[in-house]
């Protein structure tokens, strides 16, 4: 068996045929095999790793799609781990074990700070260094109960469009959101304009003073039926509830409509009479919560952070096993730079804004530096529990109870105020 990375014009005749009897009905129709390779261009920045044989069969394969995700308020540079597929006869003999590894082995080189990916198996990618996120939340509603909401006479206005009219906004609203919400996650414009090229969804932008504060990519399954919304994306309680009056109008239309919001939005708070149903499901394989880890602890300064200082000694990791020392400063530096769940409620991204829910309550920036100097107590951590820490998924006391680490009171005291809970959302559906 040899391990190699493939160009883009390889993946019809190597990975594709993979993930499609994985992820796909199959077998599918040649006509139907041969149309994949309109999708070939936004495909170019993958880096795919293959396990072949002798004969050149691919028995495996790994991708990573370059990403960039916001961490506490820092932009930094994500591998997506996609196309993770092995050949039906050549499973469980430890293939997708060396690919992944030295797939994110190479994505770190390159400068690859985190990763994130959607599990067929959550426990088997614990075993790598990641964690769970929350799963968002799918919210419906009838629009009759919206009906009030048409009542009010609001600022700003609406604009319904084809997505490829409307694409440019949506993009830059995307960008703008990756700046200011915790978790949030973009592809690069290459990947991402494949939702433009496609042109399958319709597009409806909430505008106040010539800027874009909300919208949603959605479409219509039949008459009488649900309004099937995507994410709904809005800067600020205005944006979310012109959105809102756009779905009441569709009263005669449909029966329901559906969007995803974050994990710490309140649908039920939404309007007055509102009857939603909010629920996250996850199950195996088909309707898994993301996860995510720390690729390289050097890349985590300058995330906003509480004032503490602890030494952490991170084991069982190839990437970031060793000694680190955290220090996030004094009391009163920078403001909460993940910022979406502040009082002003001015970066949401699935519509939250409310005081208290997702901002990372940092008043400093985090220094990393290895080794095991400076005082104050000490952490020996997994990957998996930093990564929860980084992340604000679990608070240091329960990462003990998950076989996470071992962290004494003193520790978990600084880590607490070193990285507090926050809930992170991640957008990018990959």
């Amino acid at each position: 068996m040899k391990i190699r990375r493939i160009v883009n014009e390889e993946r019809p005749v190597t990975t594709w045929p993979l993930q499609g009897y994985a992820f796909e009905q199959s077998p599918m129709a040649a006509a139907d095999a041969e149309k994949l390779r309109d999708y070939l261009p936004y495909h170019r920045q993958n880096v795919t790793l293959v396990a072949e044989e002798d004969g050149g069969e691919t028995l495996a394969a790994v991708s990573a799609i370059p990403m960039r995700q916001n961490v506490r308020g820092a932009v930094l540079p994500m591998a997506g781990v996609s196309g993770v597929v092995t050949h039906p006869l050549a499973r469980r003999q430890g293939h997708i074990r060396t690919l992944l590894t030295r797939v994110l082995g190479e994505m770190r080189d390159e400068g690859y700070g985190v990763s994130a990916l959607y599990p067929f198996r959550p426990s088997f990618y614990a075993r790598f260094g990641y964690v769970g996120l929350p799963q968002p939340r799918t919210v419906s509603f009838s629009p009759a109960d919206l009906g009030e909401l048409l009542r009010l006479d609001l600022p700003g206005e609406l604009r319904w469009q084809r997505v490829r009219d409307g694409y440019d906004d949506y993009r830059e609203l995307t960008e703008r959101l990756l700046t200011r919400r915790h978790g949030f996650s973009v592809f690069s414009d290459q990947r991402a304009a494949q939702l433009r090229d496609r042109d399958a969804r319709w597009l409806v932008t909430a505008r106040h003073d010539g800027e874009v504060i909300a919208a949603l990519t959605y479409r219509i399954d039949e008459h009488g039926g649900t309004l099937l919304g995507d994410d709904l994306l809005t800067v600020n309680p205005l944006g979310r509830v012109l959105l809102l009056q756009f779905f009441a109008r569709h009263v005669d239309q449909v029966a329901r409509v559906s969007a995803v919001v974050s994990a710490d939005e309140t649908p039920e708070l939404w309007a007055t009479d509102l009857a939603s149903h909010t629920e996250s499901r996850v199950s195996f394989p088909g309707s898994v919560a993301p996860m995510a880890r720390v690729l390289s602890l050097d890349a985590l300064r300058g995330l906003s952070s509480g004032p503490g200082q602890v030494r952490v000694e991170i084991v069982d990791d190839p990437f970031i096993a060793g000694s680190y020392l955290l220090d996030g400063g004094s009391a009163g530096g920078a403001g909460p730079a993940g910022g979406a769940g502040s009082a002003g409620g001015t970066a949401s991204a699935g519509g939250a804004g409310s005081a208290g829910g997702t901002a990372s309550a940092g008043s400093g920036q985090l220094e990393v530096s290895r080794g095991a100097g400076g005082s104050g107590p000490t952490a020996t951590l997994t990957a998996a529990g930093i990564s929860a820490l980084v992340y604000g998924v679990l608070d240091p006391e329960e990462l003990p109870l998950r076989g996470l680490g071992e962290v004494s009171a003193a520790a978990a005291a600084q880590l607490r105020s070193l990285f507090p809970r926050t809930v992170p959302y991640l957008f990018a559906d990959f």
